[in-house]
């Protein structure tokens, strides 16, 4: 069981972090909350105490005994601070310790993330932005906050990212500390990422499809990452399962020949272009344009409807061989196979065969991955060993970032990570 500190700003956008400690507490961590007083105007103290189990104190003073800024600071392997105003973030920045928050922030050892949110103005202010580069030159984790409706009839970058994103990227700091060095470096800044999830359909009449089990859970993992890790990202979304985070821009797509024709407008600009889409493999002939109708009485039971199938545009091959220099590209192959040594044989082939620089092969036997939050892939590079990657899908797009940006020329004025503490 990890333990947990979220630190909560006085704004309206504490209540989203009720929602947060649920989140924190089904999946099993401990969670201390550290409330300003601010945030008590907001959300009361009863709340949080009922909600996370434990005593809820603002001040070093609530517990003097306990020295209880030292002992979260210690006990914590993870501090989330969620929302994070602008005077938070300012104080935070300046490494104050006048109140119990920012006295534990300074004290932990552990990962930090914080999520600003304020009204668009305070978050582009020339001194909200030093202070963000200055937590994040110190190994710091900012998550930018997404653009919406803000308070009154405002809208802009300065909402608080929705409570299961956050739950997520705290799932991955927890699991693996050592990637704060590129999320808080935003070692793609820079970088143009477009980034295709789900599954495709092609339809067979107005009402009826050919489909795939594919959510969508692995790309919008990835998208969201990239953006976390400093990237312009472009979603290309095809039929997602899972909801798509607030951070980014998304150009939806419903056929194969629809998503060719989107991924083909922007891989010109793109320096990476990651295929995590499920894209059909054949398509109708012809589309019914009524509704087809089965055969009506007993004697019908059985009755078959012959389809014509015709093979769709292989995407990634194009986009492959119509590649500008230095881009990298990315395949995805999912695959059934009976044993690991086939799977693999079955990945090199087709990493040959597309001329993409990675491809991430999952074995799908049995319904193995789609649509689950846990994986087993390999990133098959094409020269080296594949490098496997098993457990939350968050994880895996971190590894396989950490692949693409390897292999991507250094660019002007990209930071370097900041080692993990």
């Amino acid at each position: 069981m990890s333990t947990v500190v979220l630190g909560v700003g006085g704004g309206i956008a504490a209540y989203k972090a009720c929602y947060l400690v649920r989140r924190l507490a089904e999946a099993g961590h401990r969670v201390h909350v550290i409330p300003t007083e601010a945030a008590l105007q907001f959300v009361g103290r009863p709340t949080w105490e009922a909600l996370s189990g434990h005593p809820v104190h603002t001040t070093v003073f609530d517990d003097v005994p306990g020295v209880e800024h030292v002992r979260l600071g210690e006990q914590a392997d993870l501090v989330i601070v969620a929302p994070a105003t602008a005077d938070l973030v300012s104080r935070i920045a300046a490494g104050a310790a006048d109140d119990l928050l920012t006295a534990t922030v300074l004290a932990t050892r552990a990962p930090v993330l914080v999520a600003p949110a304020m009204h668009t103005a305070m978050w582009q202010n020339p001194a909200t932005r030093d202070n963000v580069a200055t937590l994040r030159r110190r190994g710091v984790v900012v998550k930018d906050p997404a653009d919406g409706r803000l308070t009154g009839p405002d809208s802009g970058p300065g909402r608080l990212p929705e409570p299961d994103e956050l739950a997520e990227l705290a799932a991955l700091l927890l699991a693996d500390p050592g990637v704060v060095g590129s999320l808080a470096a935003q070692d793609l800044t820079g970088r143009r990422v477009v980034i295709s999830a789900g599954g495709t359909r092609e339809a067979l009449d107005p009402v009826r499809y050919l489909g795939n089990s594919s959510s969508g859970r692995m790309g919008t993992a990835l998208a969201m990452l990239a953006v976390t890790r400093g990237a312009e990202v472009t979603l290309v979304s095809a039929h997602l399962e899972v909801p798509v985070p607030s951070c980014l821009h998304q150009i939806p797509v419903s056929s194969t020949e629809d998503l060719s024709e989107v991924m083909g407008t922007l891989a010109p600009s793109a320096d990476v272009i990651v295929m995590a889409v499920a894209a059909a493999d054949f398509a109708p002939v012809s589309s019914a344009q009524v509704k087809i109708k089965k055969h009506e009485g007993s004697d019908a039971v059985g009755a078959g409807t012959r389809i014509d199938l015709v093979q769709t545009p292989d995407v990634l091959a194009a986009l492959a061989a119509s590649r500008r220099p230095g881009q990298v590209i990315v395949g995805f192959a999912a695959e059934t196979a009976p044993d690991r040594a086939e799977l693999l044989e079955l990945a090199a082939a087709k990493l040959r065969r597309k001329a993409c620089d990675l491809l991430v092969v999952n074995d799908v036997s049995a319904g193995k991955v789609f649509g689950k939050v846990d994986t087993d892939v390999t990133v098959v590079r094409q020269q080296g060993p594949g490098r496997r990657v098993q457990g939350p899908k968050m994880m895996a797009a971190q590894a396989i970032l950490d692949e693409v940006r390897s292999l991507l020329a250094p660019a002007s004025g990209t930071p370097e990570p900041v080692p993990a503490s």
